[in-house]
């Protein structure tokens, strides 16, 4: 479903703040794959989502999505097959727009029939109703409240399922859980997990949080100095401890593993 091949992207080339943030980076997902992201700060994993959502384009090598080369695609475009979520619970939705207004936003530009500008049908509607009861946040009978009044929790949860509301080819979570208290982020956390394996959709998912490395999705990659320096999966993830992680990064990199977030978070 997804293919780098060979990227790089530099930062102010030519110039003493020169920045390589990804290195000769090569991947292939597969329909179902779930691959938790690790690594130290600045080493490339923000940066790896931006190539692949668009934000900006690679100097070198290819990205293609679904068997389509997208590296030149602009990022509104790729937005209509990608599913994003970042850290912020504030940025990923409209605050002054209804919950039923927000998910009509988000259907209409990912949805392939409809366009940005058309009524939403009663039977929508019902649709919508039935996806925000499966929060199981009561948020159903409150459809048309503002976003903006409903806590972090509600409005990432919101935007977890504006962003699978049409099933995307590729879903990119960015510590998407990271800024929520710990007993919400387990919710969503679970949330995520039965959307993903619901719908088989392929998803890279950014953590600080080593044991979620490890225990959630098939595969795991470790980042370090914009590239990927250990990729394990299925019955090898399984029985990897986050010491064994941990001795695997030093064997594969030279040097310790230097976030304290992450450290802290074993």
């Amino acid at each position: 479903m997804l293919e780098i091949k060979n990227i790089y992207k530099t930062f102010n080339p030519g110039t003493i703040n020169a920045k390589t943030a990804l290195r000769g980076l090569s991947l292939n997902l597969e329909e179902g794959d779930f691959v938790t992201i690790i690594g130290s700060n600045g080493a490339g994993k923000s940066t790896l989502f931006h190539a692949i959502a668009g934000s900006f384009y690679v100097d070198e090598g290819a990205i293609e999505l679904d068997g389509k080369d997208v590296t030149f695609m602009p990022e509104h475009r790729r937005s209509r097959s990608i599913g994003r979520i970042f850290q912020d619970p504030m940025g990923g939705t409209a605050p002054g727009m209804t919950i039923e207004e927000n998910l009509a936003l988000a259907y209409l530009r990912a949805s392939k029939g409809g366009g940005p500008f058309r009524w939403i049908t009663k039977r929508e509607k019902e649709f919508f109703r039935e996806k925000v009861k499966m929060l199981n946040m009561g948020l159903e009978d409150r459809m048309n409240q503002q976003v903006g009044t409903l806590s972090g929790g509600q409005r990432q949860a919101l935007t977890l399922l504006m962003a699978t509301i049409v099933t995307p080819k590729l879903l990119l979570l960015d510590e998407h859980t990271a800024a929520l208290d710990p007993g919400t982020a387990e919710q969503v956390l679970k949330l995520t997990q039965n959307l993903v394996k619901k719908d088989r959709i392929p998803c890279l998912m950014i953590t600080h949080n080593m044991s979620h490395a490890l225990e959630i999705g098939n595969r795991t990659f470790m980042m370090a100095d914009g590239n990927i320096v250990l990729d394990v999966r299925d019955e090898e993830k399984k029985h990897l401890t986050v010491e064994n992680l941990l001795a695997r990064f030093r064997e594969g990199t030279g040097s310790e593993l230097d976030y304290d977030r992450i450290l802290l978070s074993k």
